[in-house]
């Protein structure tokens, strides 16, 4: 399990609330809730702390789809 030094957690912030962060097993923590009145948890991804909000990283786990190759008539003519 990751431990996030004391001196890191007395200076992060929750991006969502603004409170102070604690640590949970491998996730920190708000220790105020948000406007729904839930908790925002944070994970720790390899000893680093991914302060994403929780939109965020729920759009950072979808695959963007494939680019697919552009056809001889979108190709832009060299010069």
């Amino acid at each position: 399990m990751p431990n996030i030094s004391s001196d890191l957690l007395a200076i992060l912030r929750c991006p969502v609330t603004g409170s102070a962060l604690v640590q949970e097993g491998e996730a920190l923590r708000s220790s105020a809730p948000d406007a729904a009145g839930s908790y925002v948890e944070y994970p720790i991804d390899e000893s680093i702390p991914v302060l994403l909000r929780p939109e965020l990283r729920a759009a950072e786990n979808v695959s963007a789809p494939a680019p697919t190759p552009a056809s001889p008539a979108e190709e832009s003519p060299s010069l």
